[in-house]
């Protein structure tokens, strides 16, 4: 996978993330940098352990599907990113409040990131690098969630459900190609 490739599903990836941060920020007020660094911390973090941790499952099971591995990261990534789609294009009363509470934050990065942990398994199946995957996704995820802060702070909720749809459509995008990449090798 390459680096435009992997920056692309982190960007996918983190749009959850970025539209919990800019609903945060809307709730804020004001910014305050240290709670916009917490909320990149959990964000970022969560995003990052998710895929590592469904890569090592993945790894576990990828010599018993390799041979519908693009079929699985297919449907994973087709799934996540219509989800996404579906939301972004249905928006609900969605209420937040300030708190970055451990107890609160860590609900948030794990509703957020368990996408995440599927884009894992599919990256094992695709002998993806796992470390530099991980760390350029838990990197690009805390980058946004700190702007999704500051976004919140200025405009508020108005580009929350724009980031979402963006954010399905490059991760349905990835499932295709991978699965006319390999289907195309196979020819």
């Amino acid at each position: 996978m390459s680096l435009p490739e992997l920056i692309l599903i982190a960007i996918g990836l983190s749009m959850d993330a970025f539209a919990v941060s800019v609903c945060k920020g809307l709730s804020m007020g004001r910014l305050r940098i240290k709670n916009a660094l917490v909320i990149g911390l959990y964000f970022g973090g969560f995003q990052a352990l998710m895929p590592a941790l469904g890569y090592f499952l993945g790894s576990y099971f990828q010599e018993a599907i390799v041979a519908y591995d693009h079929w699985i990261a297919f449907l994973l990534l087709g799934i996540i990113g219509a989800n996404m789609i579906r939301e972004a294009l249905n928006p609900e009363e969605e209420t937040c409040d300030a708190s970055v509470s451990a107890r609160d934050m860590i609900g948030l990065a794990i509703a957020t990131s368990i996408d995440a942990l599927a884009v894992g398994v599919t990256f094992a199946f695709l002998s993806v690098r796992i470390f530099p995957a991980v760390s350029c996704i838990g990197v690009t995820t805390f980058i946004l969630s700190v702007i999704g802060v500051k976004i919140g702070t200025v405009f508020g909720c108005k580009y929350k459900s724009k980031a979402e749809l963006a954010g399905g459509v490059i991760l349905v995008l990835m499932g295709v190609r991978i699965l006319v990449e390999h289907l195309g090798a196979a020819v």
